[in-house]
């Protein structure tokens, strides 16, 4: 099986530039366009969050507008940009959804089972998921502990190490890990929020993260460092997984490049 990443692509309406300097709407669209372009096509598509930029309607009809382009199945989780009733009206056909409460849910239809976790906080910015969301995330592991699978959610439970970006991170992260430690079947845990590839072990599995589609957030460890971002390296990730070598998983970056020269 395998499964294309997007994440944070922060879609404006229209006309309307991300922060006034970047079209993040094309930037989606192209990246939307290189995924089809693959030699092997993607059997689904996750997007992880931030689907737009300020959670308003019209961004939300550009959004789907670009996701018309992509014809392979596809799954949407909200991140802290997003306005989950906005997000829910939007992707009202996509009957995975809940029709209320966090967005969390369980979509079964593959080789690989991909739960999706709302970690979004209504109003603010940093991830979280309440004591009821874990006893649904610990149940729905439970029903199929043999089977391979992906956890999706926005906000990486991690310290980056970035002060600008750990300000509104995951905070409880070991209620999270403490769910997902009893499941030796969790694949991976897939998420954006960071602009940025980042990989750790955690939980007995690995946490990944994917870059954006529109900016990259700049890796700044001083504890003074201020706000930086720069418009690219895009990105998204491919995760390949087969039954013999389990996910195996790739940073897809965005642009021109010279070559291909006959060497590897």
């Amino acid at each position: 099986m395998l499964i294309a990443q997007l994440s944070d692509p922060h879609v404006r309406p229209p006309g309307v530039l991300y922060h006034g300097v970047v079209d993040s709407n094309r930037a989606f669209a192209e990246a939307i366009q290189h995924v089809l372009a693959l030699d092997a096509r993607p059997d689904l598509v996750l997007v992880t969050g931030d689907l737009v930029d300020e959670g308003r309607p019209d961004e939300y009809a550009m959004v789907r507008d670009i996701l018309a382009a992509l014809p392979i199945p596809h799954l949407v989780i909200p991140g802290n940009h997003d306005d989950r009733e906005y997000f829910r009206a939007a992707f009202s056909d996509h009957g995975y959804l809940p029709s209320r409460g966090p967005l969390h849910y369980c979509v079964d239809d593959h080789p690989v089972r991909i739960i999706g976790l709302d970690s979004t906080v209504p109003g603010l910015h940093h991830g979280h998921v309440d004591q009821a969301g874990l006893d649904w995330l610990a149940d729905t592991l439970a029903q199929r502990p043999d089977k391979p699978t992906v956890v999706m959610l926005h906000h990486p439970p991690l310290v980056s190490g970035i002060p600008y970006m750990d300000e509104y991170r995951y905070f409880d992260e070991s209620s999270l890990r403490g769910v997902v430690a009893r499941f030796g079947n969790v694949e991976a845990v897939l998420c954006g929020h960071v602009h940025r590839p980042m990989v750790k072990r955690w939980a007995g599995t690995v946490l990944c993260t994917s870059p954006s589609t529109a900016t990259q957030i700049d890796l700044q460890l001083a504890a003074t460092a201020r706000p930086s971002s720069h418009d690219g390296p895009r990105g998204y990730l491919l995760h390949s997984w087969s039954e013999g070598d389990g996910l195996v998983s790739h940073t897809v970056q965005l642009g021109t490049f010279g070559g291909p020269y006959p060497f590897a």
